[in-house]
């Protein structure tokens, strides 16, 4: 079953009610208190526009293990040469911008509305929310947003106008000082670098260890 959040009253049900797919709750709104609240309880905001506000906390868990991040001979080879330069929190609104406007595979627009994007900037002015920039020359081509929460990453998007750039954006992730990297749910790009599945169980207990 799924709930209907109450405006004046930020709390979220048990993320253990969710629905098969993980849907838990509707409504509420995107504020500073809110969010923080849902990131700290394994759950997150994804919704398209038009759409009223969908809570999620979905039963598995795609994470990677930092040192369980899986480099090619390929990749380490562009790493070693310096191909790419990255930086953290150097450009967060350019970089959620860009996973907005990114065109994928499969995928009829965007998640990451308007609403969404300035969420998201304020949790970043507030230091809540990091980004990591991948830059080519003095072009942004890759990067990835996120929150940090105790010691897990929770990554919200990432996106490249390059080969490999959001990959090294990640390797940038796993070399700080996080015992796990979210990636709420799977793709075959990032089964492919390593991550797994999980249990909301053990990750919730990673997520909420101090």
């Amino acid at each position: 079953m799924f709930f209907q959040l109450l405006d004046d009253n930020p709390g979220f049900p048990d993320p253990a009610l969710a629905e098969e797919d993980g849907l838990l709750a509707i409504g509420g709104d995107l504020s500073t208190e809110r969010l923080l609240i849902a990131y700290s309880n394994c759950i997150f905001p994804w919704f398209s526009e038009g759409e009223p506000i969908l809570w999620y906390s979905p039963h598995e868990r795609c994470v990677i293990y930092p040192d369980k991040i899986k480099i090619s001979k390929s990749m380490r080879k562009i790493l070693n040469q310096e191909v790419f330069k990255v930086t953290f929190n150097q450009a967060f609104a350019e970089v959620i911008r860009n996973c907005a406007t990114t065109e994928r595979k499969g995928q009829d627009g965007t998640w990451i509305t308007n609403e969404m994007q300035e969420a998201y900037i304020n949790l970043h002015q507030q230091g809540y929310a990091h980004s990591v920039e991948v830059w080519l020359g003095d072009q942004l081509v890759g990067g990835l947003y996120g929150l940090k929460v105790n010691r897990v990453f929770c990554g919200e998007s990432m996106f490249s106008h390059v080969s490999n750039a959001s990959k090294a954006a990640l390797i940038f992730l796993s070399k700080m000082n996080i015992d796990l990297i979210d990636c709420q749910l799977p793709n075959d790009h990032l089964l492919s670098l390593g991550a797994e599945m999980i249990s909301r169980e053990l990750y919730i207990e990673t997520l909420q260890a101090l």
